[in-house]
């Protein structure tokens, strides 16, 4: 979702958790393609708007923590005080561009493994994840980005995000060597890498998480049929102690 309204719209629907994508706030708000334009205060100002309206806990875009280590440590504790429960931190060098799309470039392994430290540093709940995402499959190779996907969850993350899997040899590669020990995202995007499929086929790939772009969850027969009722009642539901 993309500002309170989609958010409010997703809980009516019945979706037990958000997820505030970078990408959709630059289409909606700005109209502008997914290339590293955001600012952390414009993502922070739309989280806020956001944890203000509904209970349900929410995953934050950190894109690449909006610069170094340093960057990173204030980006957490902005996103952990307006409300959210979990950030994404990605590998890209900047500026970023969005995971599907040609033309990425890196920062070392290394240097990403010192922003997930500092990430968890930063965090002032054990509760609030860290979600580390690689996508190095498009520009080092499928090997080298679970490397990467290990040397991070070394560093203390605590759900990997392995960018666009190319097909389902893979996805299964990706769930073999880290789906007992730690919880997966999958992002399935229309015209992306990665092949959009079924819930029960990624529930039994164990990847419990997964995410789709802002104009998935515009056809959701749910979410539309929910716009009315959302519209129709702004008093604003409590907030749970872990949300």
């Amino acid at each position: 979702m993309y500002d309170a309204l989609s958010a409010l719209i997703a809980t009516r629907a019945g979706f037990g958790a958000l997820y505030l994508s970078g990408a959709s706030i630059a289409y909606t708000r700005y109209g502008v393609p997914d290339i590293g334009l955001l600012g952390m205060t414009e993502v922070a100002d739309t989280l806020t708007a956001i944890c203000d309206r509904v209970a349900a806990p929410v995953i934050v875009d950190g894109d690449t923590g909006f610069g170094n280590a340093l960057n990173v440590t204030r980006t957490v504790r902005a996103f952990e005080r307006a409300g959210a429960q979990a950030i994404q931190l990605e590998d890209q060098a900047m500026p970023k561009r969005c995971g599907h799309l040609a033309g990425k470039s890196l920062v070392p392994a290394a240097e990403m493994a010192g922003k997930v430290k500092a990430a968890v540093d930063a965090r002032g709940r054990e509760d609030f994840l860290i979600v580390a995402r690689t996508d190095a499959i498009a520009v080092e190779g499928y090997g080298p980005a679970l490397d990467r996907a290990e040397l991070y969850l070394e560093a203390g993350a605590d759900v990997l995000f392995v960018e666009a899997p190319r097909d389902r040899a893979e996805m299964d590669g990706i769930v073999a060597r880290f789906g007992g020990r730690v919880p997966l995202l999958a992002n399935m995007v229309e015209g992306g890498k990665t092949r959009c499929s079924t819930p029960p086929r990624w529930r039994r790939s164990a990847t419990p998480w997964r995410s789709s772009p802002a104009a998935r969850c515009g056809r959701c027969r749910g979410c539309w049929r929910s716009t009315t009722a959302a519209c129709g009642s702004m008093a604003a539901p409590a907030r749970s102690s872990t949300a």
